[in-house]
């Protein structure tokens, strides 16, 4: 038998006592970071072989999983932290055991995402996990923009590294505030709200973070009446003088519409 198991994303007490049965039952544990596992199972005394499985060998340890389950051994597979498959590898096995009809189970445990959601309170009704942006800026905004038309909080992963960056760029296409909750769990954890660019230096660079926008259907729907009665002619007179759309979305901005609100306008009105 293969179990996915879910880790704590911080406290250790968030371990299940399902998990620790699992894992004090299991012939061997998969880890996409052994050290972590290693200290996790001390806390708990459990001593049990423990092999990497992480992004850049999923596949050959996916083959080493399967092998172990036809041989008849019971695997467990866990996260750094949180659950297997979600913004952490996973999917490729979950997928082969699937395929070649071994049985799974699936042992839950915290995830990150639903707890940024929780304290960003733009929870309520639908949402949409993106996980993490590209890492370069050109590609980041592109996919950014793809997410314009989703009308409900959107979810993102991000690093200490990058996060200022892309809260910056959140910030023209979203409205705010923007919420930041870093060190789930954690004695350190805070969940702050980025209201204008001036507020990004606020933001303590330590941790990883999930960002949360509220894009929700209720607040745009709102935006949209305003804009077809206020901004739908402009643009057009814009359009017939060969104004390029990046010009048109600067004024736009300028005259106090929400970019995400703009460049969804300018494309409909292009067609």
């Amino acid at each position: 038998m293969l179990y996915i198991v879910g880790t704590p994303i911080g406290n250790l007490s968030d371990l299940s006592k399902r998990a620790v049965e699992v894992l004090s039952s299991v012939d061997i544990i998969f880890a996409e970071d052994t050290r972590t596992a290693l200290s996790l199972l001390s806390s708990q005394g459990i001593k049990k072989p423990c092999k990497s499985y992480y992004k850049d060998n999923e596949k050959t340890a996916s083959n080493s999983i399967i092998e172990c389950l036809l041989n008849g051994d019971n695997v467990a597979l866990i996260s750094e932290a949180g659950m297997p498959c979600i913004s952490d590898p996973g999917a490729y096995v979950v997928k082969e055991v699937i395929e070649k009809g071994i049985p799974f189970e699936i042992v839950q445990g915290p995830t990150a995402l639903i707890h940024g959601l929780i304290a960003s309170g733009f929870s309520g009704g639908s949402f949409y996990f993106h996980g993490f942006l590209p890492h370069k800026e050109k590609e980041k905004i592109k996919e950014i923009e793809s997410l314009l038309h989703i009308k409900a909080p959107i979810i993102f992963y991000e690093s200490p590294y990058r996060v200022k960056e892309t809260v910056n760029i959140l910030l023209d296409y979203f409205p705010a505030p923007i919420s930041l909750t870093r060190e789930a769990t954690k004695v350190y954890e805070e969940t702050i709200f980025i209201n204008n660019k001036e507020e990004i230096e606020n933001i303590t660079v330590k941790g990883e973070f999930v960002v949360t926008v509220n894009n929700s259907l209720k607040e745009n729907n709102e935006d949209d009446n305003k804009i077809s009665l206020n901004y739908e002619k402009i643009i057009k007179e814009l359009i017939s003088e060969n104004v390029s759309s990046k010009d048109i979305l600067k004024m736009m901005k300028a005259l106090g519409l929400k970019r995400n609100d703009a460049y969804n306008l300018i494309n409909k009105l292009q067609d």
